[in-house]
């Protein structure tokens, strides 16, 4: 695992454009604004890309990469075309399944079911239905926070609505197998729950 992911905070801001097909982040250090990461989503079909144009958009497959600064891959999320449900996968560098998010029907605000690659439940992504607030909790256990809002240093970077933090709780062991799928969910907020 790489080792970017055990830092414990990540401010994650999107690309915003007119006419934008394709979901692209980027992952910024908020202590000193330092870039750390890229999220791209290379790959559209032609199919894809004008869907992503109409009342369908959340429907769409898509495969974001993220990659370190010398654009080497780090992981990957996955999803194909859907109806009612979403349910992702998430890749490692070498492209070896290493977890799946399961959303759940009737859910406010959102939720997903984290999986690792053998189907164990590993953790919760619930969201809150008034607004942009998603907590990662095992057995009552807050394990990780994404917000638009943080206090730290870095808040100046929040100047528009498509820029959020992750923060991941000290208490969650470094090179725990959970760290890239946090960072990796957070992917999944915004292209399943909130576009």
């Amino acid at each position: 695992m790489n080792t970017i992911l055990n830092r414990n905070i990540y401010l994650i801001k999107e690309h915003v454009g007119m006419f934008k097909a394709s979901n692209n982040f980027d992952i910024f250090n908020p202590e000193n604004g330092s870039q750390l990461m890229t999220c791209r989503e290379p790959n559209l079909g032609f199919f894809t890309k004008l869907f992503r144009f109409t009342e369908y958009k959340r429907m769409t497959p898509f495969q974001v990469i993220i990659s370190d600064n010398q654009g080497k891959k780090i992981i990957s999320v996955k999803r194909g075309f859907t109806v009612f449900r979403s349910d992702v996968e998430i890749f490692d560098e070498n492209d070896k399944l290493i977890g799946v998010f399961k959303q759940k029907f009737f859910s406010f605000g959102g939720k997903f079911e984290i999986h690792d690659a053998n189907d164990r439940h590993l953790c919760t992504l619930q969201g809150k239905w008034t607004g942009w607030d998603f907590k990662f909790s095992k057995a009552n256990k807050e394990l990780a926070h994404v917000s638009k809002k943080w206090a730290g240093i870095g808040k100046e970077f929040f100047t528009s609505a498509d820029n959020y933090v992750l923060e991941i709780f000290s208490h969650v062991p470094q090179d725990d197998a959970i760290r890239p799928l946090i960072l990796a969910s957070v992917m999944c907020i915004d292209m399943v729950f909130k576009e």
